[in-house]
Order: structure tokens, then sequence, then C-alpha cells
């Protein structure tokens, strides 16, 4: 995958986790970032599950439930 379609998806995951988690995003610079960790986490996950992701679709769908799991987990940290 180019870097630039990597950018894309990532951006787009941490939005979409921004909108599922907390209402709104959190920027563009900040989606991205939020998308890429996402994607590591949503990665490692499913292939603890035994999932796979095909295509670009499914690399979003894992990048966005990766970062939805990770801003979960910051919001029970900072809760705490």
């Amino acid at each position: 995958m180019n870097l630039i379609l990597f950018l894309i998806i990532g951006g787009v995951a941490g939005w979409l986790a921004g909108l599922i988690m907390k209402g709104r995003g959190f920027g563009v610079l900040a989606n991205i970032g939020i998308g890429i960790v996402g994607s590591v986490l949503g990665g490692f996950v499913f292939r603890l599950l035994g999932l796979a992701a095909q295509g670009a679709v499914g690399e979003l769908v894992t990048a966005t439930v990766g970062a939805v799991l990770l801003l979960a987990v910051v919001s029970a940290i900072k809760k705490a």
C-alpha cells in the first residue's frame, strides 16, 4: 500500500472513530495519527481473533475498529 493511501485510510479511520466515540473528529493530523495507531492495534486484534482484512475497505474497517479500541482505552484511563 502506498503512503498516500495509508494516510487517507488513517485519516478516515480516525475521523470515523472520533464520530463513534466522541461525536466529532479531532482535526486532520490527530485523525491521521489515531487512524495509523488504530490500524496497527486493529491488525493485532484481528490476527488474534483469526480475522483478515481484504482490500482497502477491509483495511479501513480494521483501522477504524482499532482506533475505536484505542479511544476507548484512553477514555477509560482518563476516567480512572
